[in-house]
């Protein structure tokens, strides 16, 4: 590596922990995907243009990010839409020196080569560093959980701008579904969202 760095340990704390490293190399950031990857199902790495970005998730961290992929789940379920769920996939594109694992998405109406929606959870810092990844990669929606709130990015040509509501979700309320985030019990979330939606269908 060309820069010094101490990961911290994997199951050490209760917060999300982060190494930037400066200078690395595309084959760098390749190889260290192929060594860490499987091995380290909490670990997650972006990279963009020669700066490597390594975070281990918390306890809490993964479980937002399980609850809001549930919600999003039960919706497009109950909306009768067809879609293909990828998780935390290492998403990459050489030739934009881009890469980084979404913490959930999913491809929608049909199976593509990168993910339509990408779900972010933001706890202890923000997520701007990703955007150009994102913008790199061509992912059209970013949908970013923060402070008890989801806010939505939709892709423009000069990148991604805040919106009020999905595009690609038009008929979704997404403030409703956020409101669920908030359940200490992830079958009573699920549960009362779907009965929400049925009610308002």
């Amino acid at each position: 590596m060309t820069a010094q760095a101490t990961l911290p340990a994997l199951n050490s704390s209760i917060e999300e922990q982060r190494v930037y490293l400066e200078g690395d190399s595309w084959q760098q950031y390749e190889a260290l995907l192929s060594t860490l990857g499987d091995d380290f199902p909490s670990l997650r790495m972006s990279y963009s243009n020669g700066t490597l970005e390594i975070m281990t998730t918390s306890p809490l961290y993964e479980r937002l990010k399980t609850l809001i992929g549930m919600l999003i789940e039960a919706y497009l379920q109950e909306a009768r839409i067809r879609f293909y769920g990828i998780g935390s996939a290492t998403f990459r594109k050489e030739v934009q020196e881009k890469g980084l694992e979404p913490d959930e998405c999913y491809c929608i109406g049909a199976k593509k080569d990168f993910p339509d929606l990408a779900v972010e959870i933001v706890l202890s810092s923000g997520i701007v560093y990703k955007f150009d990844i994102y913008k790199g990669l061509g992912i059209s929606e970013i949908w970013v959980w923060e402070s008890g709130k989801i806010t939505l990015y939709h892709l423009r040509e000069y990148g991604h701008e805040q919106m009020k509501k999905s595009e690609l979700l038009p008929n979704c309320d997404v403030e409703l579904l956020a409101q669920h985030m908030n359940f200490e019990d992830e079958y009573d979330a699920i549960m009362s969202y779907r009965e929400a939606l049925r009610a308002g269908a």
